[in-house]
């Protein structure tokens, strides 16, 4: 049976980039995004299998690399790519779609309006995804890496610091139960250097796809996206084929955070520290 639906666009770039702004701006513009989402707009059926294809090759969100022996391995890609084509026909696409939507479409095959998803991991899972939709096109943010750095890093902290007054609390409790989790969500993303450093993997993996990709591949500069939200959010409708007016733009636009960029700048010490990464910034454009 031949496919007949539009095929979709796919949000790529390192975590806490503006990824879930886009895809807010999107979904606002008329993209639809996903049924079932987390508070930072990624959809929980596309997020795991993404975490399912990392795992097999023992990668993982923040220790990507090792994914690519899963996409060097021809016998164990053709299985997961197998797996992937099913499970986008299966009912479990109602956690995407949302149980009215999958009674009537029954499979991401048979859609028939605009839609994509957005998830980091797709900047490394993504030649897998254009396997299953060989014709979709391709959305990369990408933002400064000592903003990014010094979110994941502050994320890290506070997280940390939960785990930490949960252990402490609990203490007793695990003499009798041994405790599952660690006291970190990433501990790569503890330092700033770490944190920094999946940065660059992720951006050097993202221009890849963009630069394969040509015409069927945007990339949007988060620092110029709020400092001129309205041109490149027009720029953004276009490339999704997205009727949209004036005033649906000037709405949409209400999402971008203008405060965000650059926003080391205001602290001295991720100004020497961008200053210890001028090289590696400069090569990545910054």
């Amino acid at each position: 049976m031949r496919d007949c639906s539009p095929s979709p666009f796919i949000i790529i770039g390192m975590h806490r980039s503006g990824t879930a702004m886009i895809a807010q701006v999107l979904e606002n513009l008329g993209l639809f995004t996903g049924w079932k989402k987390q508070q930072n707009h990624e959809t929980l059926f596309f997020m795991d299998i993404n975490d399912w294809l990392l795992h097999q090759s023992c990668a993982s969100w923040d220790y990507p690399e090792p994914f690519h022996f899963l996409l060097e391995n021809k016998e164990i890609r053709t299985l997961a790519a197998d797996y992937m084509r099913s499970m986008v026909r299966t009912p479990a696409v109602a956690s995407f779609l949302g149980w009215r939507k999958c009674l009537r479409y029954r499979s991401l095959f048979n859609l028939n309006f605009p839609w994509g998803w957005k998830d980091p991991r797709n900047t490394y899972t993504l030649p897998l995804w254009l396997e299953i939709f060989p014709d979709a096109r391709v959305i990369h943010i990408r933002r400064n890496g000592v903003d990014v750095a010094n979110s994941l890093v502050m994320r890290e902290q506070r997280a940390f610091e939960n785990k930490k007054s949960r252990y402490l609390a609990r203490r007793a409790f695990y003499r009798v139960r041994p405790k599952r989790g660690g006291f970190t969500d990433s501990i790569r993303c503890a330092s700033l250097e770490g944190a920094f450093s999946l940065w660059e993997e992720y951006l050097r993996e993202a221009r890849k796809h963009v630069i394969a990709l040509g015409s069927e591949a945007l990339e949007l500069k988060y620092e110029d996206l709020v400092s001129e939200p309205y041109e490149l959010l027009r720029q953004l409708a276009g490339f999704c084929d997205l009727e949209v007016s004036e005033r649906d733009i000037q709405r949409a636009s209400v999402v971008v955070k203008k405060d965000r960029a650059y926003a080391y700048k205001e602290n001295p010490e991720l100004v020497a520290f961008s200053e210890k990464v001028e090289d590696r910034l400069t090569s990545q454009g910054y």
